[in-house]
């Protein structure tokens, strides 16, 4: 009993966010879901400099619920650019559902890109667009590359569907609440397996408040060999 507890170890003791880059945030205040002042930002981008981060994607939904602009988030991007002098370098993108606002969005080459040709896309975690397929073979042939966020949240994949994927080069997006829980038992066990086959790319916290990503990073515990299979991916471009 002993000898787990003194091998496992919170993400903040792991190490494992000392020169991390999180790929997916929702750190931009006042444009979704997300964190809603500056001073939320400001606190959460401190908190994360004590936590030895490098890099921070900030990825606001875009959706039709949340029908963001590429101006628009440009624009609250530089604000937060201009008031923030911080070491963490911070990038600018956006997490878009795939839905009709996405489809035009891609018609019209008007997207934020994660990188020089990747775009983060989300689903629905209950039931994917009838079309999926489709539009990420459609956003390939147009010289993008899918980011899939999240992918061991959708309830409705299943290992096939997971492996068609990645045959097809869509990159996978872990969320680390993931592993560690937050998400359910469900979630946590298609992560690792995930995990274990190599098809993850990248890593990203999806914050959306202080308390969440504190308490998560600071109670939440993992144990040394999963530690240790997380850490390429941390600092993976």
């Amino acid at each position: 009993m002993f000898g787990f507890l003194s091998s496992s170890k919170t993400m903040l003791e792991s190490g494992l966010l000392n020169g991390a880059i999180d790929h997916h945030s929702h750190i931009l205040y006042g444009v979704d879901d997300g964190v809603s002042t500056e001073e939320e930002s400001l606190s959460i981008l401190s908190y994360l400099e004590q936590a030895g981060l490098k890099t921070l994607w900030l990825t606001p939904h875009t959706m039709e619920d949340v029908p963001n602009t590429t101006e628009g988030l440009k624009e609250r991007f530089n604000a937060l650019c201009a008031v923030y002098s911080g070491p963490i370098e911070l990038h600018l993108a956006s997490e878009y559902m795939i839905d009709t606002l996405f489809e035009r969005h891609l018609e019209d080459g008007d997207l934020l890109l994660h990188g020089e040709d990747r775009v983060l896309v989300e689903t629905s975690t209950w039931s994917p667009p009838i079309n999926l397929k489709e539009i990420l073979s459609r956003m390939m042939s147009k010289g993008y590359r899918p980011i899939l966020a999240h992918p061991e949240r959708y309830r409705y994949m299943t290992e096939e569907d997971y492996a068609q994927y990645h045959r097809m080069g869509v990159l996978f997006q872990l969320n680390l609440p993931s592993v560690l829980g937050v998400y359910g038992e469900g979630a946590m066990h298609r992560a690792w397996d995930l995990l274990g086959k190599g098809w993850y790319t990248m890593a990203g916290s999806d914050c959306h408040r202080m308390r969440s990503i504190s308490g998560q990073y600071a109670s939440k515990v993992l144990k040394s060999a999963q530690i240790k299979q997380l850490e390429s991916l941390m600092k993976a471009i």
